[in-house]
């Protein structure tokens, strides 16, 4: 479901992109947020000065640049576009690569932490459910109305789920709900912000943010400016691909290869690769004795074991993504390329930066490029693939799809054993405490599946249909 944040959002990206493509983006780029908050017109927010300020963060973050770098107010766009001219794609050092999210300040609502509140709807009934079954006793009745003393109050929910008039609620705060690992935190000032130290990158409260204040770090001018300049790029299009874009896949290769790359690839042929090493690598745990192996394919999940469960890292699959075995492939034909992965996933930022991609675009980047150049993909001629990927690598982007691939590619195990697969469909605080159960040996399974996003890839936080 889309919303007007997710509106602002792409038209923002298309502008850009126009603006590139005609080559004023220099000039443009401070005019941007007046053009688009004009002094007649409606704002979002407040004003249309703060509605101005959020749009010039925004223009930011698509140059590639974070909230938190901005030292000078008085800077223009147009000064960060020339700055970020003089940027070439480098090899960041792994461990000290910072995470792709931040927080725009002036776009954030800074929401008040969750607790359960009393509505006007509380009648101050006679059994009162809400005092007696809260087991902390911190609700009384005052003035007739129950009342709750938050010194006390632990946030249970009973009280919530006893009331007959449905008069308590739980408040929540968006993306500290979504956040599985407890990295949204209010700083010192009282600003939301990420702890990087906790941060998996999930992107769950960039998806869920209804005020759009979350902001990612983007590499589209860099492609654009790549492009541009005649260099050789080789687009990898992940699986996930098949259900964002109207027409067929190779409808959708010929549209990225008209926006100016030299080759275009499907990171499923990659996948078949870890397909195939992830099968052998698993047979090979289960003779050596070993009780469990878990899916390395989803950064995010695998992020997560290395900061908050060092000790099941040992059970994680050391074979490669299918993004690398993708980045190998077209190495290997392209030497003197550069690679670009395009699919639905904040996370795959950390990742390229670790295995040494060249750079990352999300659907939305690669939507909003497409709809700049003016390119329809229903009314392209379709893509000669080579070789069309098996369908068991293009399902890697579904929940399960990778679990599927392994037991097709088994053919079958030894006599005597047995497969016990199971599976975790979306990273959240009640699925994380089921990886310290699968950890700690308290649940039964021999491969486990982990996707970050519910459903898969396809859902993933920069995924064009919602």
């Amino acid at each position: 479901m889309l919303d007007g944040s997710v509106y602002l959002r792409r038209e923002l990206m298309i502008r850009f992109v126009r603006a590139f493509n005609d080559g004023t983006l220099e000039t443009e780029l401070d005019r941007i947020p007046v053009a688009m908050r004009p002094r007649q017109g409606g704002s979002s927010r407040c004003c249309i000065y703060h509605d101005r300020a959020v749009i010039k963060y925004r223009l930011m973050s698509l140059l590639g640049f974070s909230y938190e770098e901005e030292t000078d107010e008085s800077r223009t766009l147009a000064s960060y576009y020339r700055e970020a001219c003089r940027r070439e794609a480098t090899k960041a050092d792994p461990d000290s690569a910072r995470i792709p999210l931040s927080v725009c300040e002036p776009a954030c609502s800074e929401c008040p932490s969750s607790r359960i509140v009393v509505t006007g709807n509380c009648r101050g009934c006679f059994s009162r459910p809400c005092m007696y079954n809260c087991p902390k006793e911190a609700i009384s009745i005052v003035n007739q109305t129950s009342t709750i003393d938050y010194s006390k109050c632990v946030k249970c929910g009973k009280c919530v789920s006893v009331c007959p008039f449905h008069a308590i609620v739980k408040t929540t705060v968006p993306c500290e709900e979504a956040c599985p690992t407890g990295a949204i935190h209010k700083d010192e000032d009282g600003h939301t912000a990420i702890d990087p130290r906790k941060c998996i990158s999930c992107g769950n409260c960039f998806a869920r943010c209804p005020f759009s204040a979350i902001l990612e770090k983007s590499q589209m001018l860099d492609v654009l400016r790549a492009i541009r300049d005649g260099r050789k790029l080789v687009a990898m299009v992940a699986p996930a691909a098949y259900a964002q874009f109207a027409g067929t896949i190779e409808q959708l290769f010929t549209a990225i290869y008209k926006l100016g790359f030299t080759d275009v690839m499907e990171v499923a042929l990659g996948a078949e690769k870890t397909t195939e090493q992830e099968t052998k690598e698993f047979k090979e745990r289960m003779n050596e004795g070993e009780r469990l192996m878990t899916t390395s394919c989803c950064p995010a999940y695998v992020e997560l074991v290395r900061k908050f469960l060092p000790d099941f890292m040992k059970y994680v699959s050391t074979t490669p993504s299918p993004m690398v075995f993708a980045a190998e492939i077209v190495r290997a034909e392209h030497p003197d390329a550069q690679v670009v992965f395009i699919g639905p996933c904040v996370a795959k930022r950390m990742e390229a930066i670790r295995k040494g991609v060249d750079y990352v675009m999300s659907f939305e980047e690669l939507g909003a490029m497409l709809a700049g150049k003016g390119i329809d993909v229903i009314g392209c001629e379709p893509w000669k693939l080579p070789r069309p990927a098996i369908a068991t690598a293009r399902n890697f982007s579904k929940s399960c799809g990778v679990t599927e691939a392994v037991i097709q590619e088994s053919g079958g195990f030894q006599e005597g054993f047995k497969l016990d697969a199971k599976a975790i469909n979306g990273i959240d605080k009640k699925t994380l405490a089921m990886l310290r159960l699968y950890a700690a040996g308290k649940l039964p399974a021999n491969f486990l599946e982990v996707m970050s996003c519910p459903g898969g890839c396809v859902n993933g936080p920069c995924s064009l249909r919602k």
